[in-house]
Order: C-alpha cells, then structure tokens, then sequence
C-alpha cells in the first residue's frame, strides 16, 4: 500500500550515543535483532528497536526531526543540526537495514526541518524545509543536488521585508518558518508554516505560490490554527480527499477541503506533530511521549500510551530530552515525526538533544 514518504507520490531511533558512532545506548547495534518489548495490542502490535541505525564516527545527531521512505526502503533523516557546523551534513541515509549510505545538505545546517520523498514519473525527489536562520524550502535529487530551492511566498502579503532575499533568525507571525509538505495527485503541494505566520499555502506542481488558508491563533475557533506542524492529503479509501492539520499547540487535528475550508476538528490529541497514511490508517506522532494512530472511522489507537512516564518527560521544562541516561526502554520522549514503510512498520524520528530514530517493527 502507498504511503506519504514513499509511494504515494506517484499521485495522490535507549540513545545517546552519537560520540560512539551509534544510535542507540548499546555499541552492539544489531538491525535485525528483536529487542523483546512490544507496544499496542493485536493487529496494532509493534516491537521497539531504539537501536536501529549506524552513524559513522565524523558525524554526531543534533536533534533528530523528520524521516521519509524512498522506493528501496532507504530512511533519510534530516536533523536540525547546530548552525556552528555549517560544513556538517544536515541529512543521512540509511538502508533497509539500517546501515548508512550517504549524508548531504549542508545547506540546511542549523535549520532541518522536513523532509518527504515524492515519486514523479520515473523519478523520485527530496522535499525539504527548514527553518531557523534559513527558512526555505528545496526539491533534491536522493542524493541531495539541488533542483530548485525557494522562500517565503511574499505574494501572500503575510512577511516583513527581506524574509525572501536577507533570511534572519527572528521570529513572528510576519516570519517564514516552514515545517511540512502535503502532495497533490497533479504535483502540486501544500507547505505548513508552521512557526511563522500560522498559515497553510498552496503550491502548484512547478512551486508557484497559488494560494493560503488558515486563521493564525491564538484562539481555538474552526479553522484557526497555533502551531500547523504537520499536515497531510487525507484521502483514505470512501473519503473525499481534504487537508488533514496537525494543529499542535491547539492539541488537535482540522481537516480542509482543498481549498481551505474547514470541514472538521477532532481533539484528544496533546501535541501532534506531524502525519502520514497507509491503507485505513492515519499515523500521528505526538511530540508528548506517544504515538496515535487513526482507523478508518477515526478511533483514537494509542502507542506507547503511559501518563505516569508523559509526568517525567515533560517535568522541568523537557530537561528529559537531554538525558538519555534516564530513558527506558520501550518509552518515547519526544516523537517529532514518523513514518510507515511499506510492510507497515514505522520509523519515529524523535526531538531529543542526541537524536533518536526508531524501528517500530509490526507484529500484530
């Protein structure tokens, strides 16, 4: 079945270990060793492998952001990375078995955010944002040359002077800061920003802004939005398609129809972060230490649900996410993004000082 990070295009990581090469607290990472602990309960049933890729020894995770799938089953993780080290890849790549293959993107250095792999035609593309200092967004090739890249839509008269020619790392509704992307059958796409203006623009498939939907917040009313992290083009089998918001600081999710008018709004959620589909199923990182997932009729399925341990994580202003020395195994701190592969299992890319992917291998 077609998900988001890999074939739907056609249409439609305990850690800590960065300084040892390894993604993971043990130096004997083993891809295809079961680790024993599972989360969720029958066909929703997956075992937790923390340790499920290999980083060579010149490079070091710098928060962990966003993952996608490309057609071989390779992972590319992009990391926000420290501005400091301009010269130091922002994205790595790793195969199905969790060996690594190759890095680029510096030029995101200080400010990845997303990142999404979209077929079109023969080929198969990068999408990525980043934030920060940088705040653009770009098309690669999969092995990081640049297609074209590009900045704030000053068409959409929401951003100051310079915010397309003189990017600085300032912050505001009038500020580009885009986080996602969400891919149309004709190629075209949405672009959350989701730390600047709020808002949701639209693309066609050639970049060219078209339009934005979306009231920026603070309020809580239909259609407005504080904090559009994510997003996704909910077109599950006997759905109209719509755009699907992660409206994370108001702790739901909104959908759209496709041009930006709100059909409805579906709480429970904490922080959602970020979204993607396989068959019936909507996969919902929640950056408050779970995973949700949606059926068909939009149940609620919690993975990795634990309050008590949600207490710890998020005590002392998310001082947990800097020490892995305390993490248990089987637990999620921060999830940020994630994504299913084709078989079903889903990687969680989490927001931890050290960075962290891990393998949720289905079971059920």
């Amino acid at each position: 079945m077609n998900t988001r990070r890999q074939f739907l295009r056609t249409g439609s990581l305990s850690a800590g270990a960065a300084t040892l090469g390894l993604l993971g607290c043990s130096k004997k990472s083993a891809p295809s060793r079961g680790s024993g602990i599972f989360i969720g309960e029958g066909e929703h049933r997956y075992e937790v492998i923390h340790d499920w890729a290999l980083l060579p020894s010149q490079y070091t995770w710098q928060t962990t952001h966003n993952v996608a799938v490309d057609k071989a089953g390779n992972l590319y993780v992009i990391h926000e990375g420290k501005e400091e080290l301009a010269d130091h890849p922002s994205i790595f790549v790793f195969d199905p078995e969790g060996k690594f293959i190759r890095a680029f993107g510096q030029q995101f250095q200080g400010g990845g955010h997303g990142i999404e792999v979209r077929q079109e035609g023969n080929e198969e593309y990068l999408y990525v944002t980043a934030y920060q200092m940088r705040k653009t967004f770009a098309k690669l090739t999969l092995t990081g040359e640049t297609v074209w890249q590009k900045f704030a839509p000053m068409d959409s008269g929401l951003y100051a002077p310079g915010e397309d020619t003189k990017p600085e790392k300032v912050w505001g509704r009038d500020r580009f800061m885009p986080t996602n992307f969400a891919f149309l059958p004709d190629g075209g796409f949405y672009l959350a920003d989701g730390y600047g203006a709020w808002v949701i623009h639209r693309y066609d498939k050639d970049g060219n802004w078209l339009m934005k939907f979306g009231t920026p917040g603070p309020g809580k009313e239909a259609g407005q939005l504080n904090t559009p992290h994510g997003l996704w083009i909910d077109d599950r089998p006997g759905r109209e398609p719509s755009v699907v918001v992660a409206d994370r600081a108001n702790a739901r999710l909104q959908w759209f129809t496709l041009d930006g008018q709100h059909v409805k709004t579906q709480d429970g959620h904490i922080l959602p972060a970020n979204l993607d589909r396989l068959g019936d199923l909507l996969l919902v990182p929640d950056l408050s230490a779970r995973i949700t997932l949606l059926d068909k009729d939009d149940n609620l399925i919690f993975l990795g649900e634990d309050p008590e341990w949600r207490k710890s994580v998020t005590a002392d202003k998310n001082k947990m996410r800097t020490q892995p020395d305390q993490w248990v195994s089987g637990k999620f701190i921060h999830p940020h993004d994630a994504c299913f592969d084709p078989e079903g299992n889903i990687y969680v890319a989490e927001w931890v000082a050290t960075g962290r992917v891990t393998k949720l291998r289905k079971a059920g």
